[in-house]
């Protein structure tokens, strides 16, 4: 399991890092602009002319199936021991059947149809066929629900750096939320919300702080490290090196919001300025102080008030938004229709949430936006470009695997 996770930092979707859903569908999407080799692998994401060769979609596959490999493993390993208790074996399970329920997610989400793997039998993996995503999605809630059953609800050592009970809890909300099961997504973010240990805070200033009371699950650094994160966004002078913040999404946010001052970084060299992600600070080796999140509980505010206002539950969904903008000192919204608070929703998970995991762009195309909102600004963009192809290697080396997602 310690490998496990040293992969989900290093080396996984949710990393921090280059090749993490945080920068390049940051890029994909309109959070991120581009200052790199415009003809690489991660010129493409932000072009849209992915290939279906393209080196960063091949990792996003490998290193994806590499932990789902792992985490089988693991449950393999655990239903043949003869040594240890029920009371180790449990926990581990449930760690293993987590991550690679949220590993199945992300890809889903990616990719679309795609293998659902629970063995790690070569002679049967070899030879897999895509599943249709709902089926995908089905096995994946069964897997949380198996997994929640067997974690520990809460687990105190170590600053939330393990998989627990309400790690699986804020998993399964979010899938639920994926599925449109709203009530389902209200049950569970209320029960982290009102019933776990978490607080949303007062302040923005200490929420990517290794104790922060609102952190639902992060990965810790290297001893002696920080995040990846702040490796990868923060710059010192311009132009950027690799990727810095659109100006138009900065420019977006309302005047009083804290957000803006605190969450992003400026640099300037007299006649332009470029903007970076500053939710990490820190970039250089020493004490660690700042861990990568990958659940937080706002997202759960901002799921239970998306499922709540699709439920007509208008009052309560504004609170809950409402409690999110309090804490980035804004006042209270005052939309009144569904639309219209919808619509404030969204914007507060792009202001809330850039930069992490995908975020903005998994909620463009949950809610069929992506189209409409990248095409002014991405002129190779296609409708088909909602999911990534399959990696051509894949596809030679399995042909059950075919056919190729539409527009590659």
């Amino acid at each position: 399991m310690s490998e496990i996770y040293a992969q989900l930092r290093d080396n996984s979707l949710v990393s921090g890092g280059t090749g993490g859903l945080g920068v390049l569908m940051g890029l994909y999407a309109d959070e991120l602009d581009y200052y790199g080799t415009p003809v690489g692998s991660v010129g493409q994401f932000y072009n849209h002319t992915i290939l279906s060769t393209n080196e960063q979609v091949s990792s996003f596959w490998n290193s994806s199936y590499s932990i789902i490999y792992g985490c089988n493993a693991i449950l393999q390993g655990l239903e043949k021991s003869t040594k240890l208790s029920l009371e180790d074996i449990e926990p581990l399970q449930g760690e293993a059947l987590a991550i690679r329920s949220l590993t199945h997610f992300n890809l889903a989400r990616l990719f679309g149809d795609i293998p659902y793997i629970t063995t790690t039998d070569y002679t049967v993996n070899s030879t897999v066929s895509r599943l249709p995503i709902q089926e995908v999605l089905e096995y994946i809630v069964n897997d949380i629900l198996e997994a929640r059953s067997l974690l520990p609800e809460e687990n105190f050592i170590g600053n939330h750096i393990y998989v627990d009970g309400t790690v699986a809890t804020a998993l399964l909300a979010k899938v639920y939320l994926e599925t449109e099961q709203w009530q389902l997504a209200i049950e569970a973010t209320t029960m982290l919300i009102e019933d776990g240990p978490f607080e949303l805070g007062e302040n923005v200033e200490n929420v990517f702080l290794k104790n922060s009371p609102a952190t639902i699950w992060q990965l810790k650094p290297r001893e002696g490290n920080n995040t990846m994160e702040g490796q990868t966004f923060i710059f010192t002078v311009g132009p950027p090196p690799f990727a810095a913040l659109r100006p138009e999404f900065v420019g977006a946010f309302e005047p009083m919001d804290t957000r803006r001052d605190l969450w992003i970084g400026e640099v300037t060299n007299g006649s332009d300025t470029w903007y970076y992600p500053n939710k990490y600070k820190l970039n250089t080796p020493g004490r660690s102080e700042e861990f990568s999140i990958v659940f937080r509980l706002a997202e759960m505010y901002l799921i239970r008030a998306e499922a709540r206002a699709h439920l007509g539950i208008l009052s309560e969904a504004k609170n809950d938004l409402n409690a999110v903008r309090q804490r980035a000192s804004l006042p209270p919204i005052t939309a009144t229709s569904q639309e219209e608070i919808l619509n404030a929703i969204a914007t507060e998970v792009f202001h809330e949430f850039f930069s992490e995991h995908g975020l903005r762009w998994f909620n463009l195309t949950r809610t069929s936006n992506a189209t409409e909102t990248l095409l002014p600004i991405k002129p190779a963009w296609q409708p088909t470009d909602v999911l990534l192809p399959i990696p051509q290697s894949e596809l030679l080396a399995n042909p059950n695997l075919l056919p190729q997602n539409p527009g590659y």
